[in-house]
């Protein structure tokens, strides 16, 4: 069916006349008739009495009248679907799938996350949290609409946008004697147990770069599953780790553990990652929810 000729129909009934209906529609009256006239031919039935003898108006055959019911709730159902869009679009309802690796969740996003519920108060926000490779496989199956990492995801239908940069720090616990030094050499350092994510996170990716460009070669590696956990095990004396300065801040604010200086890396950076899906255009909450990222990607988180 032809929703432009339906419109048409429509008209005509609720202006109750052609030349009205042409008017209300601006267009000529002879093309409102022509667009009756074929909207009863594609439906092969008379929806508007003709020749018959009456005082004003439109009367409609009994087609006419179930098509006109129809007709209404179709328009309804389009005025539902456009304050909807509009609502959409103007952020007052929506929805927003966000990803984001285990750090980045817990210490750069917490406040953009806060400021967008708070502002965009109609819109639904998830918020999925696990290492880089977990949330690059929510991504590129479209169980969220845009990511932030701290590693790499090699896959081609995925853009990766370098956002921030997070720097990190070698850390072991206060009473070690390798926290006592200024700079640490690579054997000493190859003397140690060092504490890794596990196997797809974004630090151990940076971590293990550090050890093979520096040539450490640790006596053991241990893995455990956050950064906090490594953390607070590198205080208790387990051994050696690189963290995210934002991680260590309060243990090394507490005297529970020191920074070791490395020669030559006097500071250690790594880029964390927006991740989007390859030309697939941004629906108004996630353009607003960048944006927000975007304009603060310079401070520190609190």
């Amino acid at each position: 069916m032809n929703l432009h000729l339906l419109r048409v129909f429509m008209a005509v009934v609720e202006h109750q006349g052609f030349s009205r209906a042409a008017q209300a529609l601006h267009v000529s009256q002879p093309a409102v008739s022509k667009g009756v006239r074929e909207l009863e031919y594609q439906l092969g039935l008379p929806l508007i009495e003709r020749g018959t003898a009456r005082s004003r108006g439109v009367v409609l055959t009994d087609h006419g009248q179930s098509l006109h019911q129809h007709a209404r709730a179709i328009f309804a159902m389009e005025r539902t679907a456009m304050t909807d869009i509009r609502d959409r679009v103007e952020l007052r309802r929506g929805a927003l799938r966000v990803g984001a690796s285990t750090t980045v969740a817990g210490y750069w996003l917490a406040p953009h996350v806060a400021e967008f519920v708070q502002r965009f108060a109609g819109v639904d926000f998830a918020l999925e949290v696990g290492n880089t490779a977990d949330v690059g496989h929510a991504i590129a199956e479209g169980r969220i609409d845009v990511a932030f990492v701290e590693g790499v995801v090699d896959d081609p239908g995925i853009v990766a946008t370098p956002w921030h940069d997070e720097p990190l720090q070698v850390v072991v616990a206060a009473e070690a004697k390798l926290g006592a030094r200024r700079r640490a050499s690579v054997a000493e350092l190859s003397r140690h147990a060092w504490l890794l994510r596990e196997a797809g996170s974004g630090t151990r990716q940076v971590a293990q770069r550090l050890l093979r460009r520096r040539g450490i070669k640790p006596v053991r590696l241990i893995e455990l599953g956050s950064n906090e956990a490594i953390a607070r095990a590198v205080a208790a004396g387990a051994g050696v780790a690189l963290l995210p300065a934002v991680v260590v801040q309060d243990l090394a604010a507490m005297g529970r553990v020191r920074v070791v200086g490395m020669t030559g890396d006097p500071n250690i950076l790594r880029p964390l990652y927006r991740l989007e899906l390859a030309n697939r255009p941004r629906g108004p909450a996630l353009q607003a929810f960048v944006d927000l990222v975007d304009a603060a990607a310079s401070d520190p988180p609190p």
